[in-house]
């Protein structure tokens, strides 16, 4: 029995599984280890041996393992082959090792230059290309070869011409690869991103390929045939050649321009004809079409799922807008307003205005550690919490005491979030905050004078047991105070200057005068600016807060 161990990341390896037991976890000591699994737990998951079957056995993970959609729990549950088993961001597949794809082949030491001269033929698809006929040829000798030719490439021409998915695809090729060529047996194999032969369709098992054969096929863009495996001793006493009655073998290169994607490789037993040169040019011809067709198709699957992405991305996009308050709200003293343009698609900033009551209301800043979908997520993970939370109007060091705890318990590994909440009293202008590691906020005094809120605590989601002070400070009429995420701030120009907390202060100092609307449209415009760019390097948000003169 064996796994098929995947990753999110294109990751994919073969386990067989041999010993008593097998483990699977972030911690080095394990069978395999995975420590860039933030989802993994240290000992996540074990395979174990008992009796004459396997069992696999979660550790009592912090995130659970699924079998087949089903909780696997902390005791050994057996499993067979057709199983599917999700942990963390893995996704292992069970299978009989016997029924591997790639137990088919087997690539075998021998040196090509050992065989005859007279029994290989090489040549390259550049040669077949460049082949004329020869003026002493009469039409009739040629007539019979250039039938079969012309048959088998209209062939070709027409299965190929469809629309077929890129697994059938592999099929179609190898059956008109074995019809061309009037033989039983043979394989495609496809050369992947980590070099490994993967086999993708097969007629008959056991095929024992020469490594010279394979490497010369792959890395020189040769066609080899050996007419006769009789007249050569070392693949005289292969047990495949033996035992399937091999009499002659063909590898052919799967070739797109100057790129080799993988090889067909074909061979007929003792009772049929021996391949030929005209077999080898034709199969590389029809070589160079299907690996043409099999590019396409695998372009045409790489942009579909594009598409899929970014339809998928587009309404995470429109979902995550929906979180964020479509508006500031109106109270007689105060002008509010927020603005949020993550740096890609979707991003991990927060920011929200929540009515305490009449009078009061929370105002919130928050920054997801990294960017894009996963910062997405952990990003609504905290909203959702926020609202909840929000019903028992606590104040912020209490609220963000207890927000702390909860996602200290689930924040995957080297995630955090630096968060800043505050209640603020519209009628006295009393602001009371809490400050878990984000940028101290800019308050600017209706004098002109620049204050950073002091005060700041750990950021959210490393320790559970973490407790938060409250802090407090006034805002007179005319004052304004800024929010912001460090996209603001951290904002480079092309000589590597930050905006920094001064340059937002000054920025700020100008505009104290204007509406929050109108100073928020200028800063996006003016960091556009700085930066040379009209896109951001990191997610931009801003909420300001501003209390009218007297």
């Amino acid at each position: 029995m064996e796994l098929l161990i995947s990753g999110p990341d294109g990751f994919s390896s073969v386990v067989e599984l041999r010993d008593d037991s097998f483990s699977i976890g972030r911690a080095a000591d394990n069978t395999l280890a995975f420590p860039d699994d933030p989802w993994l737990s240290r000992y996540h998951l074990t395979f174990e041996k008992v009796k004459n079957f396997w069992s696999a056995r979660d550790r009592k993970s912090r995130n659970g393992t699924l079998l087949n959609a089903e909780t696997l729990r902390d005791e050994p549950h057996r499993i067979k082959p057709g199983d599917r088993i999700l942990a963390g961001h893995l996704t292992i597949e069970v299978r009989d090792s016997a029924s591997s794809p790639n137990s088919v082949v087997s690539f075998v030491p021998r040196e090509l230059e050992g065989s005859p001269r007279e029994a290989t033929i090489v040549t390259s698809l550049e040669k077949v290309l460049g082949k004329t006929v020869k003026p002493s040829q009469s039409v009739g000798d040629l007539t019979l070869s250039t039938a079969r030719v012309v048959r088998a490439l209209i062939q070709a021409g027409q299965e190929l011409a469809g629309h077929q998915p890129l697994d059938e695809l592999f099929n179609v090729i190898l059956n008109l690869a074995l019809t061309a060529m009037e033989a039983k047996r043979g394989v495609i194999l496809t050369l992947e991103d980590d070099g490994e032969l993967v086999v993708r369709a097969s007629r008959g098992e056991g095929f024992e390929i020469s490594g010279a054969v394979r490497d010369r096929v792959l890395r020189e863009k040769c066609s080899l045939v050996i007419t006769d495996a009789q007249l050569d001793d070392a693949l005289r006493q292969q047990k495949s050649i033996v035992l399937h009655r091999v009499r002659s073998m063909m590898a052919v290169p799967l070739q797109t321009g100057d790129r080799v994607i993988g090889l067909i490789y074909i061979d007929n037993g003792a009772f049929i004809r021996s391949f030929s040169q005209e077999d080898v040019d034709l199969l590389t011809v029809m070589a160079n079409v299907a690996a043409i067709r099999i590019e396409h198709a695998r372009l045409v699957t790489i942009e579909q799922n594009e598409q899929l992405m970014a339809s998928q991305l587009a309404q995470a996009s429109e979902i995550q807008r929906s979180l964020l308050p479509p508006e500031a709200p109106i109270y007689a003293n105060f002008d509010m307003a927020g603005y949020n343009l993550p740096c890609q698609t979707v991003g991990g900033d927060y920011y929200d205005f929540l009515p305490y009551s009449e009078e009061q209301v929370a105002l919130l800043v928050g920054d997801v550690s990294g960017k894009g979908l996963p910062a997405a997520l952990m990003m609504s993970n905290l909203q959702a919490r926020v609202q909840m939370l929000i019903e028992t109007k606590p104040d912020p060091a209490a609220a963000v005491t207890v927000l702390n705890r909860n996602l200290a318990e689930r924040c995957p590994l080297g995630k955090f979030i630096t968060f800043f909440y505050a209640v603020l009293n519209t009628r006295t202008g009393e602001l009371q905050y809490t400050n878990a590691g984000h940028n101290p906020p800019i308050l600017i005094r209706a004098d002109g004078r620049v204050e950073h809120l002091p005060g700041s605590g750990l950021i959210m989601g490393l320790f559970p047991s973490v407790s938060y002070n409250l802090s407090q400070v006034s805002l007179a009429p005319g004052d304004l105070l800024a929010l912001f995420s460090d996209g603001v701030t951290e904002a480079r120009n092309r000589k590597d200057e930050e905006l920094g907390e001064n340059g937002l202060a000054q920025f700020l100092q100008l505009r104290r005068s204007h509406r929050c609307s109108e100073i928020i449209t200028e800063l996006a415009q003016y960091v556009r600016q700085w930066c040379g760019s009209p896109s951001f390097a990191d997610d931009f948000t801003v909420l300001l807060v501003k209390r009218a003169s007297d």
